[in-house]
């Protein structure tokens, strides 16, 4: 697993544990954490694959 990947991967966890903070201290706002824990684990998702299909 590409070092890009790994580093995506922990962004989206961390990203929705934010989320959920947020929520559970009655700020609503944090939701949009939601969204950049999709964009960060749609990039981990590309570069694992780019990463398996490049090796033999």
């Amino acid at each position: 697993m590409s070092r890009l990947a790994l580093l995506a991967f922990v962004l989206a966890a961390l990203c929705l544990v934010a989320a959920v903070v947020s929520v559970l201290a009655g700020f609503w706002l944090g939701l949009v954490s939601v969204l950049l824990a999709g964009i960060a684990s749609n990039i981990g998702w590309v570069q694992w694959r780019r990463d398996r299909v490049q090796q033999p």
